[in-house]
């Protein structure tokens, strides 16, 4: 019970959030931006992509920090995950990771 209670907390987190305008998706972020992931979840029900971003290191609370973007179209974009990570993804793939403001600054301190 605990559990769910928990689970109802960070969905009531994430609907404040979305409700106040601070959350969007990784490929709408400016290059430069950094955040919180708040969720993966595809738009069209592909869990695959969801799967693929899962492993590759886009779990919640994770920090990303969008690097580049592609020439033409601005795809792929190019994020790092927790500063120690670099991913190229395509930007239907990026949409399907909401992005929050870092809440707490000092997961945002570059390591020495």
């Amino acid at each position: 019970m605990n559990e769910r209670c928990g689970q109802e907390h960070q969905l009531f987190e994430l609907g404040r959030l979305v409700k106040a305008g601070l959350t969007q998706p990784l490929s709408l972020m400016r290059r430069g931006g950094v955040g919180r992931i708040l969720a993966v979840q595809s738009g069209d029900g592909d869990r695959e992509v969801e799967r693929g971003l899962l492993e590759m290191g886009f779990v919640e609370g994770a920090c990303v920090e969008v690097l580049h973007y592609g020439f033409l179209s601005r795809d792929p974009l190019a994020v790092r995950i927790n500063q120690n990570m670099t991913v190229a993804l395509r930007r239907s793939e990026a949409n399907a990771v909401l992005v929050g403001p870092l809440l707490d600054q000092s997961a945002d301190a570059r390591p020495s």
